[in-house]
């Protein structure tokens, strides 16, 4: 059985977790390639829910999956494709059939993925998602109503430590916590002299903070993310690293790159872990973790 992921974060040790992206379909050989590679080496697998507003196979069957084959789990929750009672009784559904943590999102732009003709619901926003949990676990609904059989769930959320500017992000991160947040793990972080001055705020708070790391692929991936995803930035030197890699090797700098990084978050304490996105490469999960010295 693999150790639950409140005591991990419980524990002192430096977490490690890893997104799981479900496919678009039904054939799931790849993505149970990806949870049988991962569920020993990292502490616990989000699964995306609908990542970038692109329709997939539901982040809460994905995670009943990895239950299946013996990972722990972090069901990922957007508040974009569902309203309270929806939202309600998913949550009670994956409490029942054991998914212990859940990442409560607002979620992204409908108009950022391939069904731009949907409506986006919205009817709740992250912390009042946070606020929904807890009120389920007192054995109560949103409408006041007793349950019968509450749920248990180990919290979390996001925040963007670079977000320009940053103010606006800090009161969604303290409205987070005083909604129920027992974890944070962060959106992309590069500048990690940045990141920890957001850590010197951070500590002021209980709550566990592990920082997001988005492996780079290629120098035009990194502008492309620094054009069109708000909260990343990455720093010219590491374009101008990626874009020095030799011919067919970017992927392996990118590598390289997040090794360095997550290495000197854990030599120099900065948080309580990191949470790795391999966005479609994440094979290479288990490589990136070789780099940094963690397995």
């Amino acid at each position: 059985m693999p150790t639950p992921f409140k005591e991990a974060l419980e524990s002192g040790k430096f977490v490690v977790t890893s997104e799981v992206a479900p496919p678009k379909g039904t054939n799931l050989e790849k993505f149970k390639h990806h949870i049988e590679l991962l569920k020993d080496k990292v502490d616990a697998m989000n699964v995306t829910d609908h990542q970038s507003s692109v329709m997939r196979f539901p982040s809460l069957g994905g995670c009943l999956l990895v239950k299946e084959q013996g990972g722990e789990v972090i069901l990922q929750m957007t508040c974009r494709d569902r309203n309270r009672m929806a939202l309600q009784a998913d949550l009670i559904f994956a409490s029942y059939m054991g998914v212990q943590n859940v990442l409560c999102l607002t979620g992204d732009s409908i108009m950022l993925g391939d069904h731009k003709e949907a409506k986006s619901v919205f009817d709740l926003d992250s912390s009042q998602l946070l606020e929904t949990v807890r009120t389920l676990e007192k054995g109560k609904d949103l409408g006041g109503n007793e349950l019968d059989g509450a749920v248990s769930f180990c919290a979390g959320a996001i925040v963007t430590p670079e977000a320009d500017p940053l103010e606006p992000q800090l009161i969604k991160f303290e409205k987070k916590i005083e909604s129920g947040a027992e974890f944070i793990q962060t959106q992309a972080v590069y500048d990690l002299d940045r990141f920890k001055e957001f850590m010197d705020y951070a500590r002021q708070f209980n709550v566990k903070i592990l920082a997001g790391i988005i492996l780079l692929t290629s120098a035009p991936m990194a502008r492309f993310m620094n054009k069109n995803i708000a909260g990343v930035f990455v720093p010219q030197d590491l374009i101008d690293e990626m874009a020095s890699a030799p011919k067919g090797q970017a992927l392996a700098r990118g590598i390289e790159i997040a090794g360095r990084m997550i290495k000197r978050i854990h030599d120099e304490k900065m948080c309580d872990g990191v949470h790795i996105m391999a966005i479609g490469k994440e094979e290479k999960v288990p490589d990136i973790m070789a780099a940094a010295g963690l397995i």
